[in-house]
């Protein structure tokens, strides 16, 4: 049997009649289960699903990257269409989130979390699995769970923050999660934003995996949102895993993504709404 992850929500869409937001969400089909790995904002995930033939009744298990609204905005429409459902994802996903933006002529912090309560979700047939550590959810799937910062490099972005008292903290993004596949041909590595970072993310995982093979790592990298310094570390760090598929998107940035393709050249994909990556047993 084959392992295919398809994306549902992207910024982009390469075709009519596919729906683009600002968020992600991919369709995850192994041998043994199948999930959804996000949920985008909720404008599109159920009108691509159906366009593109993946049925969210048919998915097992809900995991959530992160708690911010581009990724777990489309919950509701999600459990409308499927019914009660186990939702794996770290208790932080439920924490205040903001981001400091341009609001008239001051910087205010603008809430970007999760837009729905625990108690809402619960009462519409959310049934949250809290988990903190690396774990299998199903048969060779894995959540990251916490991701060590290891790396000097990425050091996240100061805009994003939580409360602390009366004032403003940085987020620590405790609860950013990535969905890992152990397959044939080695790990898939699906992403939502990797504020954790980037090579934080996959020095995790591959330790934890005890597998050194990355065959494609796919979602967004939040490299948009970096300092050129960081980019061009990343870029020398991600080269020593010869990855096979570099499939980015969503929060990755435009200027990024057009080096990522000129330096990984016949590995790199762009993965917009309808992308499929499939691997084989």
């Amino acid at each position: 049997m084959s392992w295919k992850v398809t994306v549902l929500c992207e910024n982009t869409v390469p075709v009519p009649g596919l729906l683009g937001e600002h968020g992600f969400a991919a369709y995850v089909e192994t041998p043994t289960a199948t999930l959804l790995f996000d949920t985008g904002q909720g404008f599109g995930l159920v009108p691509n699903s159906l366009r593109l033939k993946k049925d969210l009744a048919k998915v097992d298990k809900l995991v959530l990257s992160h708690g911010h609204f581009d990724h777990t905005g489309g919950m509701l429409a999600f459990l409308g269409v499927h019914g009660p459902c186990q939702v794996v994802a770290h208790p932080d996903v439920l924490l205040e989130r903001f981001r400091w933006m341009p609001v008239g002529p001051d910087q205010k912090p603008v809430s970007i979390g999760m837009p729905w309560k625990e108690a809402y979700l619960t009462t519409r047939g959310a049934r949250f699995q809290w988990v903190e550590d690396f774990r299998e959810i199903v048969p060779n799937v894995f959540v990251s769970g916490q991701v060590p910062r290891r790396t000097d490099f990425e050091t996240g972005d100061p805009k994003f923050v939580i409360r602390d008292g009366d004032g403003w903290t940085a987020d620590p993004f405790r609860d950013d999660y990535s969905l890992v596949l152990k397959t044939p041909k080695g790990l898939v590595v699906i992403l939502g934003c990797a504020h954790a970072g980037l090579i934080n993310i996959l020095e995790h995982v591959t330790r934890q995996c005890g597998e050194d093979r990355i065959y494609a790592v796919l979602g967004g990298t939040h490299l948009g949102f970096s300092p050129s310094e960081q980019l061009d570390k990343t870029l020398e760090e991600l080269k020593r895993y010869q990855v096979q598929i570099l499939a980015v998107s969503h929060c990755t940035g435009q200027a990024p993504i057009a080096r990522l393709s000129a330096e990984f050249g016949p590995h790199f994909a762009f993965a917009p709404v309808g992308y499929t990556l499939a691997v084989e047993d």
